[in-house]
């Protein structure tokens, strides 16, 4: 365990290094942005030195790297902010979203796949397999905006956009049960292809499991199926599962960036929206932030295989 956590330095000094070199390679220059359309060249010049960019790449890694070693993310230039000072100003309401919609997705993919599980090729598995690949292929921007329309504009059932009302905003305990009204749909939005994909998981590591010998000898004893499936098949049936949900957060958390946008969500992804002319030190930082989410989640993974296959503890 000790070399895991270890081994997370590299990868992350590995991911900053690429994203940095991949951000300046799309040739963004935030100095023309923030100059105006009628500035002079002498004036995008002087910008370009005052924000570093004038000098050659090599120098500009050296010191965002030295900057990122003493806990310094930069500065988001078209802001006039810390990184650091932007993330966490908008980390909440995305991790929000995004904790909401890996619990729905948990939650309701363990449910639809053990439900799919019980009776194989039945009517409710090819349902569930068949609204599983529907789910699963949709992209969650189109997704949303379907949703917008559909449940926001035609409907009326859910708000249109926004975290809270902000023609009339609540105080109080009225506030949280306005963020959780407003949170509902982007939440859905966003766990869709995680329901479906943790659906086929545990369909197919189910099946596989209650054809095992173990689970025949369990029902041969006379045990409820309940009992077979839910405590002797699904624990067996968990690792796949498990390392599914740890994977897939880093891909809910960039996933929710777009959903922010489609929903006007004031999280991480309108924080970019906001950032004018690519700032890369708030590209960086947001990228950094997330993979350090997806490391440490391996990390607990592991930790987790060690309390669902005691197996794993002798090995």
């Amino acid at each position: 365990m000790v070399r895991r956590i270890l081994g997370i330095i590299p990868t992350l000094v590995s991911i900053v290094v690429l994203t940095f070199l991949l951000v300046h390679a799309s040739g963004a220059d935030p100095s023309l942005e923030l100059a105006g359309d009628g500035a002079t060249p002498e004036r995008v010049q002087e910008i370009r030195h005052e924000l570093g960019y004038d000098r050659p790449l090599g120098r500009q890694f050296v010191d965002y790297i030295t900057d990122l070693a003493h806990g310094n993310l930069g500065m988001v230039k078209s802001l006039g902010a810390p990184v650091s000072e932007v993330i966490a100003g908008r980390i909440g309401p995305t991790l929000l979203l995004t904790g909401t919609a890996l619990v729905i997705s948990s939650v309701l993919g363990l449910f639809l796949g053990t439900l799919a599980a019980r009776r194989p090729l039945g009517p409710v598995d090819l349902a569930i397999s068949t609204g599983s690949l529907v789910g699963y292929a949709v992209p969650a921007f189109w997704l949303g905006q379907i949703a917008v329309i559909v449940f926001a504009v035609h409907l009326g059932w859910f708000p249109l956009s926004g975290y809270v009302d902000s023609r009339n905003p609540p105080v109080g305990l009225h506030r949280w049960t306005d963020i959780g009204y407003h949170l509902i749909l982007p939440a859905l939005v966003l766990a869709t292809s995680e329901i479906a994909l943790l659906a086929r998981i545990t369909r197919s590591g189910l099946v596989q499991e209650l054809g095992q010998d173990y689970v025949l000898t369990a029902r041969a004893k006379g045990l409820p199926e309940d009992v077979v499936v839910n405590h002797h098949a699904m624990r067996n049936a968990m690792l796949p599962v498990v390392t599914v949900v740890g994977t897939r957060i880093g891909f809910l958390l960039s996933g929710s960036l777009v959903v922010e946008t489609v929903f006007g969500w004031p999280g991480l992804g309108s924080a970019l929206r906001s950032a004018r002319g690519g700032d890369s030190a708030l590209v960086v930082g947001i990228v950094v932030l997330i993979a350090t989410g997806v490391l440490v989640t391996n990390v607990i993974i592991d930790l987790l295989y060690l309390w669902i296959d005691p197996r794993a503890r002798t090995r």
